[in-house]
């Protein structure tokens, strides 16, 4: 099963022996002879490339394919407690179908029974004896409520202080450019989007260059293969391909707070359960075999139509930059 990534590999060339080293080399015209045109095409391994940048500023670039295209955008994570998370209220007005949805409120109707004195006099006794009893409750439940008020805030001191996912997006929508010049382009017009609250990102739109937006292979993701992968069988599944596309779709559900994607790829859902069972295959020894035999159980058919379903809503959610 390959991977689909493109691996780039640097192999060294030897020059030609000449008798004289000194004596530049001459075509068959006049002059020296012009670099071989592939020499020239060569691109730099992308491990190679200087990150000093992105490491400083604790931002990364990021590649992303998709059916209507590949584009670059840039990601970061920090601490959720210093994020102020993307507005959706105008993406989901446009939404026509979260436009139709209604809030139903439920009102209780109020009956009035008339009752004779004696069942009166009865009613009047139990709910006394009810709310005495309920009092008693009452008192209980207030050092219960003390206990889980402090450990909600333990819980909610813990939740801002879990990094999440940042990316260069604008009121729910992700960001993608074509080009790194147009990327680049955007980061010094001093546009408006979801990565201006970060404290590095004026000194990346003074630094950065267009030859520095090239990511790391664990950046670039293939959710336009993901689908037709999954419907080539069991056999022909990459679980590098599909390991990573469920990182980067987690990671863009999160930061544009699509709960529809989160939940298809919660734990405990087929598609989770795809996940671990792609993960334990790649780790090798006896978690393999055993990883081999849940993936047999996950129907193609099912895994392939649920990943339509999300890279669909993720493409939705895309605002694409020349």
């Amino acid at each position: 099963m390959g991977n689909p990534k493109h691996t780039e590999v640097s192999v060294a060339r030897q020059s030609p022996q000449r008798p004289d080293a000194d004596e530049p080399e001459l075509d068959d015209t006049t002059g020296p002879a012009e670099p071989d045109e592939a020499d020239e095409a060569d691109d730099t391994p992308r491990a190679a490339v200087d990150r000093s940048l992105w490491e400083e500023l604790r931002i990364d670039p990021v590649e992303i394919a998709l059916p209507a295209g590949t584009g670059f955008t840039l990601r970061a994570y920090r601490t959720a407690g210093s994020l102020t998370p993307t507005d959706v209220t105008e993406r989901d007005q446009d939404d026509p179908f979260l436009a139709r949805r209604q809030v139903i409120e439920d009102e209780d109707d109020e009956t009035v029974v008339i009752l004779d004195e004696e069942l009166a006099e009865e009613f009047a006794d139990a709910d006394e004896e009810e709310k005495s009893s309920r009092r008693r409750r009452d008192g209980d439940a207030d050092a219960d409520t003390d206990a889980t008020v402090d450990e909600d805030e333990d819980a909610t001191d813990e939740a801002d202080d879990e990094e999440v996912p940042v990316f260069l997006s604008h009121r729910g929508k992700l960001l993608l450019f074509k080009t790194p010049e147009s990327l680049v382009s955007f980061v010094r017009s001093g546009a408006p989007n979801d990565l201006s609250q970060l404290d590095s990102w004026n000194e990346l739109a003074e630094r950065v260059e267009p030859a520095d937006i090239v990511p790391l292979d664990e950046d670039t993701y293939e959710l336009d293969l993901v689908v037709e992968n999954l419907r080539g069988g069991h056999d022909t599944w990459d679980s590098t391909l599909l390991i990573e596309a469920g990182e980067v779709a987690r990671d863009l559900s999160y930061a544009l707070r699509l709960p529809a994607v989160l939940d298809m790829l919660s734990a405990g859902s087929s598609l989770d359960d795809l996940d671990e069972a792609l993960r334990a295959t790649a780790n090798g020894g006896i978690g393999a075999f055993m990883g081999r035999r849940r993936l047999k159980k996950i129907g193609a058919q099912t895994a392939s139509l649920g990943w339509r379903t999300i890279v669909g809503k993720i493409s939705a959610v895309v605002d694409w930059r020349d």
